[in-house]
């Protein structure tokens, strides 16, 4: 127990949170973490937004969105704590990344069996054949944890190379958190109005997937943030002008 609690012992030090809440260097650190979370956060955005769209209205997409940030503000917390161990995990992103191919796979298969009776998309969250003794919200919540877990590891290692103050990183962890679930808002609802944006968003999880495969040894490749951001808003655009094509030759 003594390990455990030298790992976590700074952040029930009511000296060092004055420290940092009373220091401008920490602020401006913390905002650089914030800033640093929000661009690592982007493709964890998209993959929230296309999951939420399994469940059947807007509150409990809003709702499960809410249940994962305190979800995740948690496994943040115990995450930092044990940061310098974090390098050894990284069959955790090969899991993430094969379990995101598959949610890929099958939307796209799922999509091709229905397209001739024009049914809805289901995803096996939501297939009615099978037996689920958790309901599709909690499931829905849960999937939406799984996510954050995976996600996160990149976002920590990268915050603890920048301030080695673990109230720094919890606090600019904690807002960006905040603010990537504002993201994941927000393409909520431009799904809602370009339903082509969820075919492109399952496009985008399984080329999310590839990244974070080669990441891992022996690869060890990082895409570059800026190369990334590029694919994401390209797909995003090229998406809106087939929607809007298409609106017009409807019209």
């Amino acid at each position: 127990m003594n390990w455990l609690w030298q790992l976590y012992a700074p952040f029930f030090k009511l000296s060092n949170w004055q420290h940092v809440i009373t220091s401008g260097s920490d602020w401006a650190v913390i905002l650089s973490l914030v800033l640093m979370e929000c661009l690592l956060s982007v493709d964890n955005a998209i993959v929230l937004a296309a999951q939420t769209q399994i469940l059947p209205d807007h509150t409990q997409q809003r709702k499960s969105l809410v249940y994962g940030l305190w979800g995740a503000y948690l496994f943040r917390f115990i995450v930092i704590g044990i940061g310098v161990y974090l390098i050894h995990l990284w069959e955790i992103k090969v899991l993430g990344a094969l379990y995101l191919f598959y949610l890929s796979f099958q939307y796209f298969w799922a999509h091709g069996q229905s397209s001739g009776t024009r049914k809805p998309h289901q995803s096996r969250l939501t297939d009615p054949k099978r037996h689920h003794r958790i309901s599709l919200f909690w499931r829905v919540v849960i999937s939406i944890e799984a996510m954050d877990i995976v996600f996160s590891l990149d976002s920590v290692l990268a915050s603890l190379a920048i301030s080695n103050n673990p109230v720094v990183v919890l606090i600019g962890g904690m807002i960006g958190i905040l603010c990537m679930r504002g993201v994941a808002e927000v393409i909520i609802k431009l799904m809602q109005k370009i339903p082509e944006l969820e075919t492109m968003a399952y496009i985008l999880i399984a080329f999310i997937a590839f990244k974070l495969l080669v990441s891992v040894p022996p690869l060890n490749w990082k895409m570059p943030d800026a190369l990334f951001a590029g694919i994401v808003v390209g797909a995003v655009l090229i998406t809106i002008a087939i929607h809007l094509i298409r609106t017009h030759k409807k019209a």
